[in-house]
């Protein structure tokens, strides 16, 4: 159900500023109106007021596994690392394999593209690369304001979606909806 011409989008915004909630409440809504929904959510997993792992979690079956923890003395995580968080190799391989199948949907979400992808060519590569093919009719990559020229250099004609906190969240969602047509 792809669309001759995909609408790619970049979702940018500081943390917490709601651009993985923007990305699953849009999910939701559209699934709900029988598009096609495929590609990976990375929420974060808090205590308290400290984010302290992620999750990628695949949306079209629901399945969540942990995706990093934060660096900390004596952690036995195996993978890549940026500032402050060690990646698990197993559960990066499982969202490539996600995002390397999810063509010819109707809506792709890559959350989050970050300094593994941009400044080490690994990570979610795969989710940059179903982003580049375009076999979706919407398609979402969310992406941190300091990576933001890096993904407008690599897909100059996205439009970008800035998010500024949770309240403006509903009002966002429905205007991805509105680009989707």
């Amino acid at each position: 159900m792809t669309a001759a011409s995909p609408v790619r989008v970049i979702v940018t915004g500081e943390v917490g500023s709601g651009k993985t909630q923007a990305c699953a409440a849009s999910a939701v809504r559209l699934r709900g109106i029988g598009w096609e929904i495929a590609g990976v959510l990375s929420p974060g997993v808090w205590e308290g007021d400290q984010k302290v792992a992620i999750d990628a979690q695949d949306l079209r079956s629901g399945e969540a596994r942990r995706l990093a923890e934060r660096d900390r003395l004596g952690h036995d995580v195996q993978g890549p690392a940026t500032a402050g968080w060690r990646f698990y190799a197993e559960t990066i391989a499982w969202c490539n394999s996600l995002l390397s199948g999810a063509i010819d949907c109707d809506l792709l979400v890559v959350d989050e593209l970050g300094p593994l992808e941009f400044e080490s060519g690994e990570g979610l590569v795969q989710g940059m690369q179903a982003f580049d093919d375009g076999r979706f009719r919407l398609g979402l990559v969310v992406v941190r304001p300091r990576f933001l020229r890096a993904a407008q250099r690599r897909w100059p004609t996205t439009q970008v979606l800035t998010l500024g906190g949770l309240d403006g969240v509903p009002a966002q969602v429905k205007h991805l909806i509105e680009l989707a047509g």
